[in-house]
């Protein structure tokens, strides 16, 4: 199944990033700052010449991650940032309409952690959240091999949950710096890299705040791994220590026993992880196969 050639497609607000992906590698990419204020057609128009740049008639499927509300069943997305005329659209039934392929799409935390299960550090485990931490805080869950989106892709908005004078993304993402601080990420990264003392102690704060909210998604659903991914996971070594010390105030011990937290290795998981939704669709047809057989093999016992 790794094996098959697959499109992921990591839609922005103003930029799209497409690869065709073969066993985890990149073979082919392409990618355009698209016209991020003009109507919903001509966005649309720019996409799949965009797909045609890396499609041919080998390609089992495409996978297509928006920073946005997503029904994962119809594959129509809801207000794209940054893209105002793309309020409702039916992306899923588009794309295949043009290309003969199925299609799915979900949100970009949720392709970030099918990503991660399929492509990188999550491969060892059945129960895993991917955490994705940059403008926002965001998370995508695999419960039993496969990605969870919820009923209406709310799943995982661990960062909605209220949290001192705020929620947990204010103190969890690029806020938690700009706000309290006065200073944007990337600024309070260079200066920690040349061992600013009040940067590095900003960033032990932040590890406090990021430990809280793990042990919410430990108390919530106990898994086995969670994977940092965006922006602020470059920085981990800045904050790790702080961040274990507060989980570690986690009451039950035996959670805490062989967790394992780490952050991604994949330079180009956005890429991957729109690509892996494909491949978990697949596992779950596979799964849903099995189950009807032992159903049916009870039932005539």
């Amino acid at each position: 199944m790794l094996n098959k050639a697959i499109i992921g497609i990591d839609l922005g607000g103003t930029k799209l990033r497409i690869g065709r992906i073969e066993a985890g590698n990149i073979t082919k990419n392409y990618s355009i700052n698209i016209s991020s204020q003009a109507g919903e057609d001509i966005i649309i128009g720019e996409l799949i010449h965009a797909i045609e740049q890396v499609f041919d008639n080998d390609i089992a499927g495409i996978g297509i991650g928006v920073p946005s509300l997503v029904d994962v069943e119809e594959g129509i997305v809801y207000n794209v940032p940054n893209i105002p005329s793309w309020e409702k659209v039916y992306l899923k039934d588009i794309v295949e309409e043009n290309f003969n392929k199925p299609v799915y799409v979900n949100n970009d935390a949720n392709c970030f952690a099918v990503g991660e299960k399929y492509y990188g550090k999550g491969k060892p485990f059945k129960n895993m959240v991917g955490l994705t931490l940059g403008t926002g805080m965001g998370a995508g869950i695999i419960i039993n091999n496969s990605l969870y989106s919820g009923n209406n892709c709310g799943a995982g908005e661990f960062g909605s949950i209220l949290y001192k004078e705020h929620i947990f993304e204010y103190y969890c993402s690029g806020p938690f710096f700009r706000d309290e601080f006065g200073i944007e990420g990337h600024l309070l990264s260079a200066n920690a890299e040349q061992g600013d003392k009040e940067s590095l102690k900003i960033y032990e704060q932040y590890g406090v705040h990021l430990g809280n909210a793990i042990n919410t998604i430990l108390f919530a659903l106990d898994p086995e791994a969670i994977i940092l991914g965006g922006s602020i996971s470059q920085s981990y070594r800045y904050f790790k220590k702080t961040m274990w010390e507060q989980i570690n105030t986690f009451p039950y011990k035996h959670t805490l026993h062989n967790l394992f937290i780490d952050r991604t290795e994949q330079p180009h998981i956005a890429l991957l992880g729109a690509a892996a939704l494909f491949l978990n669709a697949e596992n779950d047809q596979q799964k849903s196969v099995a189950d009807s057989k032992v159903i049916t093999v009870t039932n005539s016992n």
